[in-house]
């Protein structure tokens, strides 16, 4: 089976780059990765493949006079890897227009909140605020636009009496380790069509229980 060749971002501690390692550990899992690219050389996600043959790279966005000029370094070192998808995994920096030009439907994201709603870095303390019952996770292609794109996968969480920032960040987190990985799978065994601006999955025929918060009596 030729496996989808999967290029990481990321920018700190990596722990959805850990689902993913953790995926591709199963010989049935449909993708690998074959390069991890940090802008960050302190990024604790770095040393998630230290146990593992996976190829890292350090790309120093600082180095650089603009953002495009970083981006195709980042371009060139995914190209030469082989990448096929490339996920963004904690990455914390908005890629340039020229850089998703020329990965069309080729990058995903994942956001801890159920898009389109609570986009930004800050989308725990946003969900608190408007005081929503459930939030949850998206996993995304990416467009030039933050946060945007066609949706592949949600998951969704509740939100509990007293959660604070931390709290609710935690719980969503475990559904995003869950959620990345399956997203992938979708994409590499081919299941997912984009139109205009939304993915569909084609074999999604059975619906699953809803989710109630409060719970339903």
């Amino acid at each position: 089976m030729d496996k989808l060749k999967l290029g990481v971002l990321i920018s700190g501690r990596g722990s959805n780059l850990q689902a993913l390692i953790d995926a591709c550990a199963d010989p049935g899992y449909p993708a690998e990765i074959v390069l991890v690219i940090s802008n960050r050389p302190d990024a604790g996600g770095l040393a998630r493949t230290q146990a593992t043959d996976i190829a890292t790279r350090v790309i120093e966005h600082t180095n650089y006079e603009d953002r495009e000029s970083f981006d195709r370094d980042v371009d060139a070192a995914l190209r030469d890897a082989g990448a096929q998808l490339i996920c963004l995994a904690g990455f914390m920096r908005l890629l340039s227009a020229w850089f998703v030009d020329q990965w069309p439907d080729r990058i995903v994201n994942i956001h801890p909140s159920l898009l389109p709603a609570f986009k930004g870095t800050d989308s725990h303390a946003q969900a608190l605020a408007a005081g929503v019952k459930l939030t949850g996770c998206t996993v995304h292609f990416v467009r030039s636009e933050m946060d945007a794109g066609p949706i592949i996968m949600q998951a969704a969480v509740p939100v509990l009496y007293g959660d604070d920032e931390d709290s609710l960040a935690a719980r969503v987190l475990t559904a995003e380790h869950q959620c990345y990985p399956r997203a992938v799978r979708l994409i590499a065994e081919g299941r997912i069509t984009v139109e205009d601006s939304r993915a569909t999955i084609t074999d999604n025929l059975e619906a699953g229980p809803p989710l109630y918060n409060p719970p339903a009596d």
